[in-house]
Formats: structure tokens, sequence, C-alpha cells
């Protein structure tokens, strides 16, 4: 196979492994019924004049299913934390104890869920835009090389096809899973 070939279908594969990293990392932030770390995942805190990620600022750990707690490493970053978070707009009521930050995770209704669910569902064809625009770009290029064969060309697009095909597969399963995580009561 051509050199030029190869690094397009190289190049087009990186692009689609990216769109699957963004959802795995756009999943994580939706909340499915248990208390994790991640949820605050999103929340950036003013510190020393810069936004930081919570993490970054305090351990955030979660004791059971229902409750998050923040322990900041400074006691004076409590306030600018608890702040942070009800503008990260999550849904969450933070409780400042003096010492850190508690969260107690409400039970998702079942209106919540299907909204949830809803929100999953847009983050997955989202990647798969993202994969879809890759196979455009990818095709795109092959038709600028001028110097390959048709056939070249022609089992270039195929084999670019199949890559597509198994990446909007693989972002339908990775929906199906968080669906039904968010589903289940």
């Amino acid at each position: 196979m051509n050199e030029e070939v190869q690094f397009i279908l190289d190049s087009t594969k990186e692009a689609m492994d990216h769109a699957i990293e963004h959802l795995e990392k756009e999943l994580a932030n939706i909340r499915a019924g248990k208390a994790s770390p991640s949820m605050l995942g999103s929340v950036m805190v003013e510190y020393y004049g810069s936004q930081t990620p919570l993490n970054q600022v305090s351990n955030v750990n979660t004791p059971d299913g229902r409750t998050i707690t923040v322990q900041p490493w400074e006691k004076s970053m409590l306030g600018e934390i608890e702040r942070a978070i009800m503008i990260a707009n999550l849904g969450f009521n933070p409780m400042n104890n003096g010492e850190s930050i508690i969260i107690n995770v409400p039970a998702l209704t079942e209106e919540r869920r299907i909204q949830l669910s809803k929100q999953a569902k847009a983050e997955a064809e989202e990647s798969k835009v993202g994969v879809r625009n890759a196979r455009k770009e990818a095709n795109n290029d092959l038709k600028k090389l001028d110097h390959i064969s048709d056939d070249l060309e022609s089992n270039a697009e195929i084999d670019i096809q199949e890559l597509t095909d198994k990446y909007i597969v693989k972002i339908d399963e990775m929906f199906h899973i968080k669906e039904k995580e968010i589903m289940t009561v």
C-alpha cells in the first residue's frame, strides 16, 4: 500500500479514536445513580487567580453510594469550592461543615433518568458526527492524490468505510451500556 494512503488511514483512525475518547469523558460526567468523584470532574475553582480543576485543590471521595466529600488542601478554599460547585449547575446542594464539603447525591427521578439518557444519546450522536467527519476528510484527502491508481483509491475508500462502521458500532455499544446504567434503578 502507498505510504500516503497508509498515512491517511492512520490519521483517520487517530481522529476516530479521539471521538471515542471524547465520548468516554462525556459519558463519565453523566451520573447514573451512584455517587462518584468523576461527577465533579467539570468543576473549576478560582485558585490564586486562575481556574483550576477541583481535584487539583482537594481530595474528592465517595464514602458511600450517595455521598461525595470534598476535602480541600487549604481550609481557606472551602467557600470558593462550595461556590464553584453551585456555579457548575450539576444539581447538587453542597454543605460546608467547616472542615470539608459534603454533597448528598439525590436518587434520580424517572424524569431525570430520561433527561440524562437523552443527554448521553446526544453525546453519542456528536461522536458519530466526529467519526463521519474524519471519514469525509480522509476521502477528500484520497481524491487529492492524483498519482494513485483507481483500484488503490477504491480499496482505501472501502477500508475507511469499514473503519467508520466499526467505530459507529462501538459508539452505539458505549451508549447502550450507559443508557442501561442510567435507567437501572
